[in-house]
């Protein structure tokens, strides 16, 4: 990525950050009113789509995660795509530190939470709601803590979220099919092999690939896995060059024209739609269980350890060097903020739970708070780090 397109994305994601936490203290709020009715009448409220041979009724917070959703993975993929083949991970020795960060911040978290939910009451299988990262809210915090952080830093983090981000996309896909049809999984398939093929014609118009991509989702969700992997498989076959010589790159080009929409619209829409809870009820619906207090230390604890743990790891065995000008103190920091999963823990979450099974609310719970004090954690190391650089600074 270049350092102007690196910048931009920064700028868009801090500009952005602090919606998706607004809209789910909006929605938290609402679920908690004596109109909640309306908000999860709002959630559940039935759409029909007919195009053609197409047909499919969902609920309209459903039709946000299966329709809008793959949007976000689609840029996640061709955001490192373009980092892996063009950009600073193009170097082996750049891409091992934030690669094995990243691992060991899904296997420690994962391993949390499955310990915390082996025994009654718990739900193992929900794991991957441990793994992400929410780009924009981390990057947010991280812009908050103050601007005298080397931006490598930010580089780290960006990264790992990426990483995070395309695995979970991926981890939906396969771990919480619902009822695979091969047909439309063979028709996905083939789609997916005539736009890999397609790419070679680098002044195929826009329209085409769009035609190409809506087909791909169409055919992945009555395969019935995941859209997001729609979203990913897209990426991965998606030109990088431009269309002709001088140009930006269609890669480039798309993911800059997608990036504002996702930032300030998808992301903030769909955890309105899916962050809301009721804090009260019977004893049937307790928000305290294996489920929210393993997600709370999954995110809170288990992320920021494995995350540094693997990155000190790197270092020490010398497979990389610590991010340039970045500090121990803000590595760790660095660290904490990739335990806000957010609204990507809440796509994973909801994934795992049908609707309307109590688990999937205590989810939201453990989200939530992990997420929360991951946050505090982060914003509280680098804001001491940065108020002590100001310092150095003066004397």
């Amino acid at each position: 990525m270049s350092t102007r397109s690196t910048l931009a994305y920064l700028r868009t994601e801090t500009g952005s950050g602090l919606l998706p936490p607004i809209a789910a203290l909006a929605a938290i709020l609402w679920a908690n009113t004596p109109w909640s009715d309306a908000y999860f009448g709002l959630v559940a409220a039935p759409v029909p789509i007919q195009v053609g041979p197409f047909a499919q009724t969902m609920g309209l917070g459903a039709w946000i995660t299966t329709a809008l959703m793959p949007v976000l993975f689609f840029v996640l993929g061709l955001e490192l795509k373009h980092e892996v083949l063009r950009g600073e991970l193009s170097n082996p020795r750049r891409l091992a530190l934030p690669l094995l960060a990243a691992a060991g911040g899904i296997v420690l978290p994962a391993a949390i939470y499955v310990a915390a939910n082996l025994g009654p009451g718990g739900a193992a299988h929900a794991w991957l709601a441990a793994a992400p990262t929410d780009i924009a809210f981390a990057l947010a915090i991280l812009a908050l803590a103050g601007p005298r952080l080397p931006p490598t830093l930010r580089m780290f983090l960006l990264t790992i979220a990426l990483i995070d981000g395309a695995a979970t996309g991926l981890g939906v896909a396969l771990l919480y099919p619902e009822g695979l049809r091969f047909p439309m999984l063979a028709a996905a398939a083939a789609t997916l092999a005539v736009l890999a093929a397609m790419s070679r014609w680098r002044a195929a118009p826009y329209a085409v690939w769009a035609a190409g991509g809506l087909l791909l989702w169409a055919f992945t969700l009555k395969s019935g896995i995941s859209t997001a992997l729609a979203g990913l498989a897209l990426a991965a076959v998606f030109p990088l060059d431009p269309k002709r010589a001088g140009g930006t790159g269609v890669l480039q080009e798309t993911m800059d024209a997608l990036h504002p929409y996702v930032a300030f619209v998808v992301l903030p829409l769909f955890v309105f739609l899916a962050a809301g809870f009721p804090l009260s009820g019977g004893a049937d619906r307790d928000l305290v269980s294996p489920v929210s207090l393993g997600l709370t230390a999954a995110l809170a604890l288990g992320k920021p350890a494995g995350v540094f743990g693997a990155a000190a790891l790197v270092i020490g065995l010398k497979w990389a060097r610590r991010p340039t000008g970045a500090r121990w103190i803000e590595l760790l920091g660095a660290s904490a903020l990739c335990g806000v999963g957010f609204a990507m823990s809440l796509f994973a979450g909801a994934a795992a739970f049908p609707p309307g099974d109590v688990r999937e609310d205590q989810m939201r719970a453990g989200v939530v708070v992990g997420s929360a004090l991951a946050g505090a954690l982060g914003l509280g190391l680098l804001g001491f780090s940065a108020a002590r650089r100001a310092r150095e600074a003066q004397g």
